[in-house]
């Protein structure tokens, strides 16, 4: 990567660290597959704020949804047979998560109840539903990875529509992970795990996709995770393998790097605080939370009409 000016370097400062009461130092079915067995104690992604300024995370392993409030103190919302991921709110109190286990599910958070809302396409399970996000109109965007990589590039992007129409975008990717729409919702980036880049989708005025292409290309042992837009149309990439967060410009140029302490897993990102204008980052592997004040606030998300 050649660049004319070198991007600035800022450090991620510690927001708030699971209680130990609540870490889980055992092994699970979710480690022995993801994290080589390894004991894994929580690994949190899926950052959300509600309209009060709680942040709301999964704990993968453990199908745990927690509430951290203003101040970094932690409360158990739900815990259920599921692997929790990416969230967004479906309306003040409830939340739609995907859950690698079981497809598209809701969370009633004032109850803690767990229901189905998406389980599977025509009868078929999907292959393990990672990230979502919705667009002004009310499509949900959400990416199907399972154990997709380079060796099986068969990852899935798809839409659900507000009438209920799933539309299959993409079937080709190389681990479809964290998904972001540019201000315009002109465009879809997807962050490709396995293939350790950002792909851009341009979003038709038909419902089809077209010309899609590699628009970041990152390095190191782990790629692109969750992604975040911010008002100047900057497109924000946590990088776990790295520790790092790139804030990347219009022609994916780093023009900031977020770092993490040394060994952070920096796998998912959102925006919250007064204006928007405080970057939350998962630290998956230590489960605690980092953030950093930015001079852009990041775009709004939208919640489909109800």
């Amino acid at each position: 990567m050649f660049l004319l000016q070198a991007p600035e370097v800022r450090e991620l400062e510690p927001f708030t660290s699971m209680p130990e009461s609540l870490r889980r130092p055992e092994r699970s079915a979710w480690a022995d597959a993801n994290r080589g067995g390894a004991v894994t104690d929580s690994f949190l992604e899926g950052p959300v704020f509600d309209g009060a300024g709680n942040l709301y995370v999964t704990d993968i392993p453990w199908g745990r949804i927690f509430r951290i409030d203003s101040l970094g103190a932690w409360t158990l919302v739900a815990e259920y047979d599921g692997e929790p991921n990416g969230m967004k709110f479906l309306d003040a109190g409830t939340l739609l998560i995907t859950d690698y286990k079981n497809g598209l599910m809701r969370l009633d958070v004032a109850s803690g109840k767990v229901t189905p809302y998406l389980e599977r396409r025509n009868s078929e399970g999907f292959k393990g539903v990672n990230d979502l996000v919705f667009d002004s109109a009310g499509n949900l965007y959400f990416t199907d990875q399972g154990q997709s990589g380079l060796h099986d590039p068969s990852g899935r992007l798809y839409r659900l529509r507000p009438n209920g129409q799933l539309d299959l975008l993409l079937a080709n990717v190389p681990s479809p992970n964290g998904v972001a729409l540019s201000p315009d919702e002109r465009v879809l980036y997807l962050a490709v795990t396995r293939g350790n880049c950002v792909w851009r989708v341009p979003l038709l005025p038909d419902g089809s996709v077209a010309k899609v292409g590699q628009f970041f290309t990152s390095y190191g042992p782990s790629g692109p995770d969750g992604l975040a837009v911010d008002a100047d149309g900057r497109v924000l990439v946590a990088n776990p393998g790295l520790g790092y967060v790139w804030v990347l410009n219009g022609r994916a140029e780093p023009v900031q790097v977020l770092r993490g302490a040394p060994g952070s897993s920096t796998t998912n990102l959102a925006f919250g605080g007064e204006g928007r204008r405080t970057l939350y980052v998962t630290d998956s592997s230590h489960g605690r939370i980092l953030r950093a004040a930015l001079d852009a606030p990041g775009l709004p998300l939208h919640r489909p009409a109800r």
